[in-house]
């Protein structure tokens, strides 16, 4: 879910306008009978959609701040975040395997 779109009103550089409505339908959907079904089938329990509170408040928190502080804090997230794609050497990805699936090979 992305809460990002590309201002071109610039003949510069396109600005990315911070939009705040893709957090208050995820919350809304949080609290619908649909995804709080599938919640308590899948992990035995109902969402209490504290994640989806924390990311609304986040979004309209950095709508208080200036362009230039928004893009500032974005870019540094982005930078943070691991990417899903990365690439382990042999040692870390048998030490990653035995970690999840070491206690498959055990013989009972």
């Amino acid at each position: 879910m992305c809460g990002i779109k590309e201002d071109s009103s610039d003949a510069v550089a396109p600005r990315k306008r911070l939009l705040c409505t893709t957090y208050f339908d995820a919350l809304m959907f949080c609290y619908s009978p649909v995804h709080q079904m599938q919640q308590y089938y899948r992990a035995g329990q109902l969402d209490n959609c504290s994640g989806k509170w924390s990311g609304l408040v986040d979004c309209l928190t950095l709508k208080t701040k200036r362009s230039s502080e928004v893009e500032e804090i974005l870019e540094a997230r982005e930078k943070e975040k691991i990417h899903i794609w990365s690439f382990r050497t042999p040692e870390e990805a048998a030490f990653n395997w035995e970690e999840l699936f070491g206690h498959l090979d055990e013989v009972e």
